[in-house]
């Protein structure tokens, strides 16, 4: 990442050194300029790079995890908007099951890469690839970010934006992992999937579960994420996709 400008911190009052963030870079693929530009580099802080960089620790204590819990509410709303006017004859089982897809970690993973904005995430120096989850958190706090500095008519507008043509008609209603691999199993008679945990990563403030599912005598496949209900899901989803299911 290149050399960006200092950044006033208007949080604390006192000046950040500057800070490896490329903001023109950043503007071009977000879509959206920032006027408080500490709000960014807050964004795209996690709070495992704190410890090693005291510059960034006196200003974000939290990292980006205040930022990430707004967006996480502006991203749903606007989500909800936006399916809401674009599916005016879609029922709410529907409408509830595209917006659980497109507000998914897989899906903001998917975002976050397509628009390189994975480029911008500041961690420290050796630190291991980011992980899925991760960079969903930061995508979500640049949401927030977007909010804080401007508004929700600009954060929503950079979230129809970012999706594109994930919002299009042409994308059928998505039936969830877990719905899907209890219809495949009924469909030959087995038994339905049991899911269990079976371990627990990451740290207090950012778990990972890990959960394994159970078919019949097929082979258990296990799947992680950030909540016991988001694992089952992917546990889901790869054991789908072992089977050759779509």
């Amino acid at each position: 990442m290149a050399r960006g400008h200092s950044v006033q911190s208007l949080l604390h009052g006192d000046p950040l050194s500057e800070i490896d963030v490329d903001f023109d870079a950043l503007t071009g693929r977000l879509g959206h300029a920032f006027a408080r530009r500490e709000l960014a580099v807050e964004a795209l802080t996690h709070r495992g790079a704190l410890d090693r960089r005291p510059d960034l620790k006196a200003a974000f204590p939290y990292g980006n995890e205040r930022l990430e819990f707004l967006g996480d509410r502006v991203l749903s709303l606007a989500m909800a908007d936006l399916l809401l006017r674009r599916f005016p004859d879609e029922a709410e089982g529907k409408l509830a099951r595209r917006h659980a897809a497109l507000v998914s970690t897989r899906a903001l993973d998917e975002i976050v890469h397509a628009n390189g904005l994975n480029d911008h995430l500041i961690a420290y120096r050796g630190a291991p690839p980011a992980t899925p989850a991760l960079l969903a958190d930061m995508m979500e706090a640049l949401l927030g970010a977007i909010f804080v500095d401007a508004g929700f008519a600009a954060a929503a507008a950079t979230v129809e934006r970012l999706w594109g043509e994930r919002l299009g008609s042409h994308n059928p209603a998505p039936r969830p992992p877990k719905m899907q691999l209890q219809e495949w199993a009924q469909a030959r008679g087995l038994a339905l999937p049991v899911y269990r945990q079976v371990g627990r990563e990451g740290t207090e403030h950012e778990p990972m579960f890990l959960v394994e599912v159970r078919v019949g005598a097929i082979q258990p496949v296990q799947g992680r994420g950030r909540t016991k209900r988001d694992a089952e899901s992917e546990a889901a989803r790869l054991l789908i996709e072992g089977l050759g299911q779509s």
